[in-house]
């Protein structure tokens, strides 16, 4: 029970950031301020930390800001432009430098690294191309893979060199930086925007380059993305270098030694940042070798060898009018306060999360309340505290629903592990059969991540759910456009233009597909995994409660909690019949990546510890090399890689299946 509240929580917290993106990165009309945002940020990674399951393609762990604006032509970053983790606390810092430490193998669990530093300026980042020195392409970050064409509007800032002549500059790079608006520039633009980060992205993405030149758009350069040639070994030396060659770089960058001088030099900053000509919401840190850099690589949409060190949270108090509660699709009901809107850093805030059933208990929270409301960092607004000497003598406990709008008692999940119940109270996961999750679901499948469906947002759902148009997923595929065009709010055009985006999304890849089908605890890579097991759309449709799902903890990534969620979900008849009736409109398409790599089609299993590596960068060495990772040793297997007292039964069902052992050496001589 608790996992299901807790996953609905979750994609409850994904839809608003989603939504969020959009208005910000698209409609340059922030709904929120940068704090709040932050927030939200920060409670969906906290949640994926804690709870493993939880899982989703627009969660920050895995995107970078938002698709790019159809106003401008799209380009594909030659390096993607990723985000960065975040970091609040002494704690998270050690985090980041023990899982460095595990990463490379390093020996010394005290190990001090060179870090070069520089504060985090709250603007909107941007990629400079250069060949033979001339400034050629500017592209904004857009979704992290493929950015926006603002060449024209970037050219008309100052900062920023057009032509460089210096014979140490390299024949083509992509040098990345910061767009921001100075504080006092701002104070002339206020009744034009909410803040001076909207103020540059909204200036940016304008049509026109002449009303972008009016506004004095500065830029700070920090990083490159593809450089050909660059023989520069540090991060340190490579802000020399973009001084040399007439680029701004932030006055306040430094390197610094150890973890205690970061938060030094962060606490002098955040006391500072009041003084300081532009706005910056915290400090970022990274490994100043390039080398290191090269071989801790990324994760999802980070680097391993970055954080971002925010800057203490914002919080104000407000009084709860109202507590609702919130469905999400696979069950889980989450508790929101909604308070008289306050000012939080900037932001209008009106939401808070209550989190769960426990939490409200706690601390004791009630309707008319007067609370402090934080937010902090990547986090969503949470209500920290209760003022119980303002309250009212009828104030009553809130209690919790025992029933899910549906009629159907909720429940809470058992944990096995922790042999404990879940926080989260959940509507048994009946699917399509609760009103609630069936929208919810619906929501989820024509999600970016999921079939893409442009036009069809959570807004137009609820309508289409009100108007009987749709009550499950293949519905979609079978509106009646002529009557849209007549309903309110529609016409023609935008009809015709919701019919291309829903025939658009029929061609799709088998692992989107089994994404959007929204089964709990298979997020995207499970998906794709999942996807490469069963290959096409008509064993998709074959599989059924009878269905031998063991088959699927051959492959690393998919346990016991996967199999689970899939025997009951294929258990479904309605979900059956779903991916029967999709089965009439989807294509599945094929895949036009072409897998190479030294150990293609090959795969791979480690025992034991390994000497000179982490099992984690060695797992990572061989997936860029299109190799494959398996859970256990089976006639699937092509190697077991042993290292330090390895595994006495696994090197034995090896040699009985007649797969090759072989030591971490004869590894790295398969790669060269």
């Amino acid at each position: 029970m608790k996992n299901e509240n807790l996953k609905k929580k979750y994609q409850e917290k994904i839809k608003l950031l989603v939504k969020y993106n959009k208005y910000y990165y698209e409609n340059n009309s922030p709904l929120i301020d940068d704090n709040e945002y932050d927030s939200l940020k920060i409670e969906i990674l906290d949640l994926e930390k804690k709870n493993s399951f939880l899982k989703s393609k627009d969660s920050p762990s895995k995107t970078v800001g938002f698709k790019p604006s159809k106003n401008f032509a799209k380009i594909n970053h030659k390096v993607p432009m990723l985000s960065l983790s975040n970091a609040f606390d002494k704690n998270d810092l050690e985090n980041f430098q023990k899982k460095i430490i595990n990463f490379l193998n390093f020996k010394n669990e005290n190990q001090l690294f060179e870090y070069s530093t520089e504060p985090k300026i709250d603007g909107i980042s941007a990629s400079l191309l250069y060949k033979n020195g001339k400034f050629v392409k500017g592209l904004s970050r857009g979704d992290g893979k493929t950015g926006e064409d603002i060449t024209k509007n970037l050219f008309t800032i100052k900062d920023i060199p057009k032509v460089i002549e210096d014979n140490n500059f390299p024949k083509e790079i992509d040098i990345r930086g910061e767009v921001f608006i100075e504080k006092n520039d701002f104070k002339l633009l206020r009744e034009k925007f909410a803040n001076p980060r909207n103020a540059a992205s909204g200036s940016l993405r304008q049509k026109n380059p002449e009303e972008t030149k009016k506004i004095p758009l500065r830029f700070i350069a920090y990083t490159y993305g593809y450089s050909e040639k660059m023989r520069i070994k540090t991060q340190t030396e490579f802000l020399k270098y973009l001084n040399t060659w007439g680029f701004k770089t932030n006055k306040f960058n430094k390197k610094i030694t150890g973890i205690e001088n970061l938060i030094k030099n962060h606490q002098y900053l955040e006391q500072k940042r009041n003084e300081i000509d532009f706005d910056i919401d915290g400090v970022v840190y990274k490994i100043d070798d390039f080398k290191l850099q090269e071989r801790l690589g990324f994760v999802a949409n980070a680097p391993r060898w970055a954080i971002a060190h925010k800057f203490s949270a914002n919080s104000s108090i407000s009084i709860i009018k109202n507590i609702e509660i919130q469905i999400g699709r696979t069950g889980a009901l989450t508790p929101v306060a909604k308070i008289n809107p306050v000012n939080i850093g900037g932001v209008m805030v009106s939401n808070a999360t209550l989190h769960n059933e426990d939490e409200i208990n706690r601390k004791d929270i009630r309707v008319g309340d007067t609370v402090v409301v934080e937010r902090a960092g990547d986090v969503i607004p949470h209500v920290i505290s209760v003022d119980k000497k303002k309250r009212k003598a009828d104030s009553k406990k809130y209690i919790f629903p025992e029933k899910c709008p549906c009629g159907f008692k909720v429940i809470k999940d058992y944990n096995k592990i922790t042999k404990k119940f879940d926080a989260v109270k959940r509507c048994p996961d009946r699917g399509f059969e609760c009103e609630k999750m069936a929208k919810e679901k619906i929501k989820h499948f024509v999600s970016k991540d999921a079939l893409n469906i442009d036009g069809l947002g959570k807004k137009v759902v609820e309508n289409f759910w009100s108007l009987n148009l749709i009550r499950l997923p293949q519905d979609l595929f079978k509106l009646d456009f002529n009557k849209i065009e007549n309903l309110e709010g529609w016409g023609k055009q935008s009809a015709l233009n919701l019919k291309y985006s829903i025939n658009k999304s029929k061609e799709i890849s088998l692992e989107k597909l089994i994404y959007s089908l929204g089964i709990r605890h298979i997020g995207q890579e499970n998906a794709k995994l999942i996807s490469q097991n069963i290959q096409t759309l008509d064993n998709l449709c074959k599989i059924s409660d009878k269905y031998n799902f063991n088959t699927f903890l051959n492959i690393d990534g998919i346990g016991e909690t996967q199999i689970n969620s899939l025997k009951k979900f294929f258990s479904n008849n309605i979900n059956l019949e779903i991916i029967k009736e999709l089965k009439k409109f989807i294509i599945i398409k094929k895949s036009n990546l072409k897998i190479t790599g030294k150990l293609k089609n090959k795969t791979f299993i480690f025992t034991g510890k390994l000497d000179t590596m982490s099992r984690a960068e060695a797992k990572s060495l061989i997936e860029k090399n299109s190799g494959k990772i398996l859970s256990n040793v089976n006639k699937k297997l092509d190697y077991l890689i042993i290292g330090e007292k390895p595994t006495t039964k696994k090197v034995l069902k090896a040699k009985e299946l007649n797969i090759k052992v072989i030591s971490q050496a004869e590894f790295l001589k398969l790669l060269n």
